[in-house]
C-alpha cells in the first residue's frame, strides 16, 4: 500500500518567521508526519522578512513561471525551496515581489494591517493548489494552518472540485486566535471570487457585514482542529452548530492527535 500524502499548508514556519502557536505547530508536525511513515510536502508565503542567505533558499525553475490572476490583474509566481537538514524535510516557498518583498509579515512597524492583505491572501491559496498540481502529487490530507490559509478549503471544493489530482483529498483546517482574520478590506468577497465563482460561493465567510474566515473555511474543511487555547465567540459558536468532525485543542501531546484525526478523516472516504 501507498504511503499516504500529507500537504501543510502554512502562513508561518519555525525557524522562517518569528516564534508564535502556528510557526511551532508548523514546524513540529510535518516532522512527527514524516517520522510515522507519511510522504510530506510544505508550502509557505516567502516573506520580506526571511532571509534568503542564511536559509539557502533557491528557486525551483521548473515550478516558477506561472502567472495567478487576482482582482483581474497577473502576477507572477516564483517557487523556492529550503532544505531543513536536522528533519530530511523541503519547505517550499510561493513568493512574488508586489505580495511578499516588504520586510513585515501582515502590518507595518506601526502596527497598521496593510491593505492588500486580501490580495496576498488569494494569491498565495490559488498559488498553492496551482504549485501541487504542478507537483503532480495528489495529497490525501491537506491541513491548512493560519487565517491566510482559509481560502484553500473552499477553492479545493468549488473552483477546483474537478481537478483529477484533488478527488481524494481532504482539507484540515486548525483554526488559531489571530485579531488580524477580522481586519480585511470590504471588497473581500469580489476579490476572492476566482475562477467564475460567485458571491453565494463564499457566503459562509460573512454574517452580517462581517468576514468570518474560520467560520468560511470550516465550513468547506473536512475537518477542523481547535489549535489555540482561546477561540473566539463567532468561530466557537460557527464549530458548536457544525457537523464536521472537530479535535478540541489539546495542549500537550497533540501530535499523535493530530494523525489519529488524520486517519479518521481518511476512514470516514472508506466508510
Amino acid at each position: 500500500m501507498s504511503k499516504k500524502k500529507v500537504l501543510i499548508v502554512t502562513q508561518e514556519m519555525h525557524p522562517y518567521t518569528r516564534q508564535s502557536i502556528v510557526s511551532e505547530i508548523a514546524r513540529k508536525l510535518p516532522q512527527h508526519i514524516q517520522e510515522n511513515g507519511m510522504e510530506i510536502r510544505i508550502l509557505m508565503p516567502r516573506f520580506g522578512t526571511i532571509n534568503e542567505r542564511r536559509h539557502r533558499l533557491h528557486e525551483v525553475v521548473r515550478l516558477s513561471g506561472m502567472n495567478i490572476i487576482v482582482d483581474d490583474d497577473d502576477y507572477p509566481l516564483i517557487i523556492k525551496v529550503a532544505s531543513l537538514p536536522e528533519a530530511r524535510m523541503q519547505v517550499y516557498f510561493l513568493d512574488n515581489e508586489d505580495f511578499f518583498k516588504r520586510k513585515a509579515i501582515f502590518a507595518d512597524e506601526d502596527g497598521n494591517v496593510f491593505e492588500d492583505n486580501v490580495d496576498r491572501m488569494v494569491f498565495f491559496c490559488k498559488g498553492v493548489i496551482e504549485t501541487v498540481k504542478k507537483f503532480g502529487w495528489p495529497p490525501d490530507i491537506i491541513h491548512c494552518h493560519g487565517w491566510m490559509t482559509s481560502l484553500v478549503p473552499l477553492y479545493l471544493k468549488t473552483a477546483y472540485k474537478n481537478e483529477p489530482l484533488f478527488q481524494n483529498s481532504k482539507a484540515v483546517y486548525s483554526v488559531y486566535e489571530d485579531e488580524l482574520a477580522k481586519s480585511l478590506a470590504s471588497n473581500f468577497i469580489e476579490k476572492a471570487t476566482i475562477n467564475n465563482l460567485s458571491s453565494e460561493d463564499l457566503a459562509a465567510y460573512k454574517d452580517g457585514d462581517q468576514i468570518i474566515l474560520h467560520q468560511g473555511a470550516a465550513t468547506f474543511a473536512d475537518g477542523v482542529i481547535k489549535a489555540s487555547p482561546e477561540i473566539n465567540e463567532d468561530t466557537q459558536r460557527a464549530l458548536s452548530n457544525s457537523e464536521k468532525p472537530v479535535l478540541d485543542y489539546k495542549e500537550e501531546n497533540y501530535l499523535p492527535e493530530y494523525m489519529d484525526f488524520y486517519q479518521n478523516i481518511l476512514a470516514e472516504e472508506i466508510a
